[in-house]
């Protein structure tokens, strides 16, 4: 079906095979070949198609028709693990790791519990998250498992007021953690820990943070592919009530689930409401951390730029990638390699594979440094993309550095 849907669209357009391949950066015996029916159409495929023939979303629809059922994978060593603090401590990589915050500062209970613990801890968050930035989340989630459950004691010894105060930042801690689970690949422990969040945070009476592990689970969601499950789990944070700046995180990832499904015309909405809420939020800043990245400029342009790679728009992405890139701190190095490789994947898909090459050379130790599970899968789609030009020079002088990088990665 998605063949003989192509070939109808290519002839109506007046578009020759040849023409069709070069507009895509698709060999034209590719092409005649997922035409024909003997080659399943890939989703990147469809919707390159889809953006130059106006198919408006119909041709990546029979694309997922047209894939084959999942295979059940072999469970990691990741997966069967317990999650735990017992799980991540296993997952921690022998060797010396970074030096990590020192707590050995922090007042102990019967001790004053105020204002000088509330800001140590929430400076020792704010290290954890720099080293986040620069570190493999294995180094980083033993601490953060360990002064979650700290500060949660600490909270059970001291007054009322301070102690509501450190079971919140207590929950962001958990929130944190969740995060650096999904970067290790451990989807499981990712969702259990925004659960445990999720209570911290309602002990502590704030009830938002409930609504934002929505937009949590709605990232483990996208990063699976489930459209649909993301754009639900979005829009369920999208409520009045909520703070500015958790509805335009959950208008964001909503913008991106339309995109991964090709609705383009949905995901610019989102992405309009995105841009709304979250300049409304600058001028109502909530005290304590800021939820969501605080590494982007502009994140809403480089969500977008984001989302218009996955639209089947990969020039317009790679322009606009290109300039927020530019504007990440040196010193936010996983946030550098996320949209560095995207920014890569862009130039590649869009044609221009010399830039993707020098684009991707210089990201290779970033990936390395920071082993994101996340970021594997844009790597890994880059080194697809890439292999179909295997003939070019570039590619063949990055190819054995992309593949060990590739290799050494779990």
């Amino acid at each position: 079906m998605f063949g003989a849907e192509l070939r109808r669209r290519r002839l109506a357009a007046g578009l020759t095979l040849a023409r069709l391949a070069q507009a895509v950066h698709y060999s034209k015996g590719q092409l005649s070949k997922v035409e024909t029916g003997r080659q399943r159409p890939t989703t990147e495929l469809a919707r390159l198609c889809d953006s130059v023939l106006d198919a408006d979303g119909r041709l990546a629809e029979l694309a997922v028709r047209a894939a084959p059922p999942p295979v059940a994978a072999v469970p990691s060593r990741r997966e069967v693990m317990a999650v735990g603090a017992t799980a991540v401590l296993a997952l921690a990589p022998s060797g010396p790791r970074p030096e990590l915050p020192d707590t050995s500062a922090l007042p102990q209970p019967g001790q004053d519990l105020g204002g000088t613990l509330l800001e140590t801890s929430q400076s020792l968050f704010t290290q954890y998250r720099r080293l986040g930035q620069i570190s493999p989340p294995q180094a980083v989630l033993p601490a953060l498992v360990a002064q979650t459950a700290s500060l949660e004691s600490l909270a059970a010894g001291s007054g009322p007021r301070t102690g509501k105060a450190l079971l919140a930042l207590c929950a962001r801690h958990a929130e944190f953690a969740g995060w650096m689970a999904q970067e290790a690949g451990d989807d499981t422990a990712a969702l259990s820990w925004t659960a445990r969040a999720v209570k911290l945070a309602a002990t502590s009476g704030d009830q938002d943070l409930a609504s934002y592990a929505l937009v949590r689970r709605a990232l483990v969601t996208f990063y699976r592919g489930d459209a649909s499950a993301t754009v639900d789990l979005a829009r369920g944070a999208l409520v009045s009530r909520l703070p500015p700046r958790i509805r335009g995180l959950a208008a964001q990832r909503e913008a991106q689930g339309h995109a991964l499904a090709g609705e383009q015309d949905a995901c610019l909405r989102a992405l309009d409401q995105a841009r709304l809420l979250l300049a409304t939020s600058a001028d109502d800043a909530a005290p304590g951390p800021l939820l969501g990245t605080t590494h982007l400029v502009d994140p809403v342009s480089m969500v977008t730029g984001w989302c218009l790679l996955d639209l089947g728009r990969p020039r317009q992405a790679a322009e606009m990638l290109d300039r927020e890139v530019a504007r990440i701190p040196a010193n936010a190095v996983r946030t550098h390699v996320r949209y560095g490789v995207r920014r890569a994947l862009a130039h590649a898909v869009a044609g221009d594979i010399d830039h993707a090459c020098e684009l991707t050379g210089k990201l290779l130790a970033g990936v390395g440094a920071v082993d994101s599970a996340t970021v594997r899968l844009d790597l890994r789609r880059l080194a697809r993309t890439l292999s179909r030009h295997r003939t070019h020079g570039e590619v063949r002088a990055l190819a054995p550095r992309l593949t060990a990088a590739l290799h050494d990665l779990p």
